[in-house]
């Protein structure tokens, strides 16, 4: 068993509490201890800059995440390996796991394409538009207006293009979304679920889904529970009708998992941190092959993330 996962907020707890250890903090739904204990291969590290930070100072916190991934994360652990595409995950050692960083919304560069390109040239290879309201980019999805992509969103888009970037379409307004589908040269859903199951406007419809699967490009199922059921609480069976769901659309070979650890307040039952993607993996079993079981857990997103040799300038 390996696992692939397309998203986790590691980054804003060391960012909030820098004194955590991420070799092995109770604190951490995502550490390095239970990243060895479930196989993880894979693990992508987003910058999330809280709302409660003033909006000069939100380039200097997206800056101050970056440096932690660095300094917390690969420098102090050497068997985790910064990724930057496709190539560099298929050469991992047999006791490696690699990270790679993320942006998740773009309110940390305001106006300024000079900041989006400086965290490009950090090592960020996926970036989220927004988070959950609008920016100077587009519209999130909790945003009324429901906007699209400015003409600055289009310029980001650009730059994403350029660079050989993904494009992260999970937390953008319905319009937002489609827009990106017509400009992006490159697009994946880091953690979202299945509208249909659950009305939830992070949620992605089934059309959403579909141009995904036609894109051939990926999506991240996440394990929040609000997502998932509509309340607080969750189960595995929860995530495995989300699953099934998107295979029914076709999505087979396009869905995998963007856990959202470290990032939500509650938690599926049974797989409430990394070290329990065995108790998900057990339950696959029951009801997939051990083919269609390796597709949902690493090789769909190792495979059909939209980017391919890490140049970024």
């Amino acid at each position: 068993m390996k696992i692939f996962d397309a998203h986790c907020d590691v980054l804003y707890k060391l960012f909030m509490n820098p004194n955590l250890d991420f070799g092995s903090s109770k604190e951490l739904q995502v550490n390095l201890e239970h990243l060895i204990t479930s196989k993880t291969k894979v693990q992508f590290f987003a910058i999330y800059v809280p709302e409660s930070v003033h909006p000069d100072l939100k380039f200097q916190a997206a800056l101050k995440m970056a440096d932690l991934f660095y300094e917390k994360v690969l420098s102090t652990y050497p068997q985790m390996k910064l990724v930057k595409s496709k190539e560099e995950i298929r050469e991992l050692g047999e006791n490696e796991i690699g990270a790679m960083l993320t942006l998740e919304g773009c309110d940390a560069i305001g106006q300024d394409l000079l900041k989006l390109r400086t965290l490009l040239r950090l090592g960020v290879r996926a970036v989220g538009l927004t988070w959950n309201y609008g920016n100077y980019v587009a519209d999130g999805a909790l945003e009324e207006r429901g906007a699209g992509l400015s003409r600055f969103g289009k310029q980001v888009i650009k730059v994403l293009n350029d660079t050989n970037t993904a494009c992260d379409v999970s937390h953008l307004s319905e319009r937002g979304f489609w827009d990106v589908i017509e400009t992006s040269r490159y697009m994946f859903a880091s953690h979202s679920n299945c509208h249909s199951l659950c009305q939830h406007p992070r949620n992605l419809r089934n059309d959403q889904i579909m141009a995904l699967i036609e894109r051939d490009s990926v999506m991240g199922l996440t394990f929040v529970p609000e997502f998932l059921s509509g309340t607080k609480e969750a189960v595995l069976d929860d995530v495995l009708r989300h699953l099934e769901y998107v295979c029914s659309l076709g999505g087979e070979n396009h869905v995998g998992f963007g856990s959202d650890f470290d990032g939500t307040e509650f938690s599926v039952t049974k797989l409430a941190k990394n070290n329990q993607y065995e108790n998900l993996w057990n339950e696959l079993q029951k009801y997939y092959s051990d083919i269609q079981v390796k597709k949902f857990l690493f090789s769909n997103m190792a495979e059909r993330l939209p980017w391919g040799n890490g140049k970024t300038q």
